[in-house]
């Protein structure tokens, strides 16, 4: 699975960890979105984003995200945010999607 060189895919058993750097804005929104349709053809039990080098994101991104809560949901696998910086959480808690996605403060907090 090739992914562009700014998203990171690790393995972690069945678990996959998708670490993102650097902005999710338009232009990274469609290659994100790719990405995140590729974890998932993989078929793991869960697939953590980690967010911690992820220094802006906005609603091309979000709209990613979302996307991707609503395909975990129907494949049946969990979906967990991690490691977001104040300014990514600030966006979270503005759209009030703290509310609607995982999210946990570290990556290991999100593969327990």
């Amino acid at each position: 699975m090739s992914n562009p060189d700014w998203i990171k895919l690790t393995n972690h058993g069945t678990q996959i960890v998708l670490a993102p750097v650097g902005e999710i804005a338009y232009v990274q929104a469609t290659e994100f979105r790719a990405a995140l349709r590729k974890a998932f053809d993989l078929k793991p039990s869960k697939i953590v984003v980690n967010l911690s080098q992820v220094d802006y994101m906005n609603t091309p991104g979000l709209a990613t995200l979302v996307e991707a809560l609503q395909i975990s949901g129907k494949v049946k696998v969990a979906l967990v945010l991690c490691c977001l910086n104040e300014k990514v959480q600030a966006i979270f808690d503005i759209a009030r999607l703290n509310t609607v996605f995982k999210i946990t403060p570290t990556v290991e907090a999100a593969l327990a």
